[in-house]
């Protein structure tokens, strides 16, 4: 990070203490400038949610190149929300510990592991694994859909995956095959809320230990506020299945 835009974040991440504070790094013609962000998040002492319009002015001054953020009274050490949404945001992420004024950096690697990856709604959660499977596998690759946490828990909210299966290239199936998507509703929801793909009797992923053994038929999911694991396909999960979903351009 240039002196000139660390010694901006560190008067920004003073300003705003005890809060997190939060900004972006922008290119503009052959210079590199900081530009402060409002936090916009609920509880701005332990996260940050940048407003969208101050993300779209960055936007319209040149290239965003960084996203930066302090951590207040804690160490520069990526949480596993920080950690997720570089990747989500496939950008540099660069954290400031304040009053202390350690900075670390962190890059995106784009391979994040399957299996046992922690939760963290609208990066890493049960769509994104899914989608990083027929990333991965098949060479498939989604929008990203963005998604508020507990949107399942309205009933006069969308049903995101009843309405856009067919914009992401699935059509309904009666019966799982490899490579299907399985949706479902879990626990106390007004919309199925959950998915994973059917893996039939072939548990294995490339250059990760499944861990799991048997006959099958197994899935992969990652369910909420637990780590990515495949599982097998069973009696309760049958039960809570809602859709099966087929890609259009399935192998």
């Amino acid at each position: 990070m240039l002196n000139h835009i660390l010694l901006s974040v560190q008067a920004h991440a003073a300003a705003e203490y005890p809060r997190e504070c939060c900004g972006l790094i922008v290119t503009v013609g052959k210079d590199e400038k900081y530009m402060p962000c409002r936090n916009v998040a609920s509880n701005p002492g332990d996260e940050f949610q940048l407003e969208p319009e101050d993300y779209a002015a960055a936007e319209d001054l040149g290239e965003i190149i960084g996203i930066v953020h302090s951590h207040p009274d804690a160490s520069s050490r990526p949480s596993p929300r920080d950690l997720a949404m570089c990747e989500a945001t496939e950008l540099p992420w660069h954290i400031l510990s304040w009053p202390e004024g350690d900075l670390r950096t962190i890059v995106p690697t784009g391979n994040t592991p399957l299996l046992k990856r922690p939760f963290v709604h609208g990066a890493w959660d049960c769509w994104q694994v899914c989608a990083d499977w027929y990333r991965r596998e098949w060479g498939l690759g989604f929008e990203t859909f963005k998604r508020a946490d507990g949107w399942w828990e309205d009933p006069s909210g969308p049903s995101l995956y009843e309405q856009e299966f067919q914009v992401a290239g699935f059509v309904l199936v009666d019966q799982p095959r490899r490579g299907d998507l399985v949706v479902m509703a879990i626990g106390k929801t007004a919309h199925p809320n959950h998915a994973g793909v059917f893996l039939g009797t072939d548990p294995e992923l490339p250059e990760e230990e499944a861990g799991v053994f048997g006959p099958g038929p197994f899935l992969l999911h990652h369910l909420y506020g637990r780590p990515s694991e495949i599982i097998v396909f069973g009696g309760p999960w049958h039960a809570r299945t809602r859709l099966i979903l087929r890609h259009r351009d399935a192998k």
